[in-house]
């Protein structure tokens, strides 16, 4: 089975109405729907934003429907300069930026008495990934840092180490500690994002209507990645 899962009910819209729903269920809030998508066994859910959300239902998933892998969709602010609104990244890796114990010891982003800091995606649904052809936009491949921040202006002296230190491509809230919850159960792991701003305050116009494409776009990219990967 495959966990797909979105911070918001608009990112995950695509996927709840492309579903063939056999159950639907209601936990704390947040709506789990388990069917088939394109011919595979799913579990689409909202994650709700930051963290501490995302990775509580996330390890409520795990003990529910036992996913064998876990895909991470949605919006991110571009950090490299080189994007633009509307490109898709794919993550290579993600790190939790607001992770700071370097008072202690440890590096930026390393969880503390752990050999976790960077957290890598699966090579192989990676690679299906970018191999991914969008109806707009460019696909990327860098890295995703995740904080229970929201990034309005990238330029910020006190910023810089999101790239500097962290090397990071873009930046969202939930990314990252998905990720370490997945890297703790030994599943795999893949997070994709359609940029929706460059970090600077700004958004597209119609913000709406682009959370429609930006979530039309993760589930055509998702499709793909199965469909590449479903053969082992």
């Amino acid at each position: 089975m495959v966990c797909v899962l979105g911070a918001m009910d608009q990112e995950i819209a695509a996927f709840a109405a492309a579903v063939d729903v056999r159950k639907k269920e209601i936990w704390n809030g947040f709506p789990f729907i388990h069917g088939a998508l394109f011919g595979h066994e799913v579990v689409v859910a909202q994650s709700g934003v930051g963290k501490t959300l995302s990775a509580m239902v996330t390890q409520r998933i795990i003990d529910t429907y036992a996913p064998t892998r876990i895909l991470v969709t949605g919006i991110a602010g571009a950090l490299n300069r080189a994007y633009k609104v509307g490109d898709t990244i794919v993550a290579d890796s993600c790190v939790q930026h607001d992770m700071d114990a370097t008072a202690v010891g440890f590096a930026r982003g390393e969880v503390p008495y752990t050999k976790l800091r960077f957290i890598e995606c699966d090579r192989r649904m990676v690679e299906a990934a970018v191999t991914y052809v969008p109806a707009s936009g460019s696909v990327h491949r860098g890295r995703i840092v995740t904080g229970d921040v929201f990034v309005r202006n990238r330029s910020e002296p006190s910023l810089a180490y999101l790239t500097e230190q962290l090397s990071g491509d873009a930046v969202e809230m939930e990314g990252a500690s998905i990720g370490l919850v997945a890297a703790m159960n030994r599943i795999e792991f893949l997070l994709i994002r359609t940029i929706s701003d460059l970090a600077d305050g700004s958004a597209p116009p119609d913000f709406p209507a682009f959370l429609r494409c930006a979530s039309q776009n993760s589930l055509q990219c998702v499709r793909h990645v199965l469909d590449d990967v479903a053969v082992e």
